[in-house]
């Protein structure tokens, strides 16, 4: 990783811990003085954020140290270990304003001062509009799983504070049912966020296969090297920002040990083209011959 990755995965997880920091403290002067539940579920999953940026903090400062004796693949997978926590404080955060909601659906309260609630989901959204610009440019960059997680975060909150403008609104107006309705809605869409993050962090930890045509795209530029009779038990997964590649390729039989490994750098540099920055590991055999079955890690 270069030092401008480093410089600005650590800029934008400080940025993202700020901003949430703010928004905390704008949404909770907001729902005492509004007593809107929109209100709160707004400020739930501002805190939410909070939790999960600074476990986005503490995992980028530990995904970014290179590898050493004990973790010889390096530190990638603290980045899905946070995008996994981050699952969990979602989740429980939407279960909790699920409820909460309901309760206020069936016991309906007055709205205060709504105006007061209205000016905070604005600088929040103005807040939350400059931290995703920040987020995307060094997703961009980077490809940073924990940080596309931050940023699918924030990128709800940014519906959520448009949404509870007009929750508080219509609630200003007498239409005190929106307000609860609202803020089961909310708890629905931030428990199916929760689900996404956590899969995709999932898939990670249990070194689930690149699913997304790279075995083909491996293998048509394994083949396409002049020398190489055929490929195969091409495997790929994801380590954080690291993308695993393993395969065979089958060469002729004439060839020597120091020929063979030099179709294999070709073919490994054809490959780190096309998936820059990724671990490639090629077997060479020779060609005809049985292709061996691959042992467990």
């Amino acid at each position: 990783m270069s030092s401008r990755e480093a410089r600005l995965l650590r800029g934008v997880t400080m940025a993202s811990v700020l901003v949430a920091i703010l928004l905390i403290i704008l949404k909770l002067i907001a729902t005492i003085s509004t007593n809107s539940i929109s209100m709160m579920a707004s400020l739930i999953d501002s805190t939410m954020d909070l939790f999960a940026s600074l476990v986005t903090l503490f995992a980028v400062r530990i995904a970014l140290q290179p590898p050493d004796d004990d973790h010889r693949f390096g530190h990638g997978k603290a980045e899905p270990l946070a995008a996994l926590a981050q699952t969990m404080f979602i989740a429980g955060s939407g279960a909790f304003l699920f409820l909460e909601a309901t309760q206020r659906l069936i016991r309906p309260q007055p709205l205060d001062t709504a105006g007061l609630g209205i000016a905070v989901m604005v600088i929040s959204m103005l807040a939350t509009a400059s931290l995703l610009m920040f987020q995307r440019h060094v997703i961009k960059i980077t490809q940073s799983p924990a940080i596309k997680a931050d940023a699918a975060h924030y990128g709800s909150d940014f519906l959520v504070n448009a949404a509870t403008i007009a929750a508080l609104l219509l609630a200003s107006q007498g239409m005190n049912w929106i307000d609860p309705v609202f803020g089961i809605a909310v708890g629905i869409f931030i428990l199916w966020g929760a689900w996404h993050v956590g899969r995709h962090a999932l898939d990670q930890l249990m070194d689930r296969e690149v699913l997304d045509g790279s075995e083909l795209k491996i293998h048509a530029l394994a083949v396409g090297h002049p020398d190489v009779r055929a490929a195969d038990h091409i495997r790929t997964r994801m380590a954080g920002r690291t993308m695993i590649i393993q395969l065979y390729i089958y060469l002729r039989r004439d060839l020597n040990l120091g020929e063979a490994h030099v179709i294999g750098d070709e073919v490994a540099a054809r490959i780190q083209v096309l998936f820059p920055g990724a671990d490639i590991l090629i077997h060479e055999e020779p060609d005809h011959a049985p292709p061996p079955a691959l042992k467990p890690n």
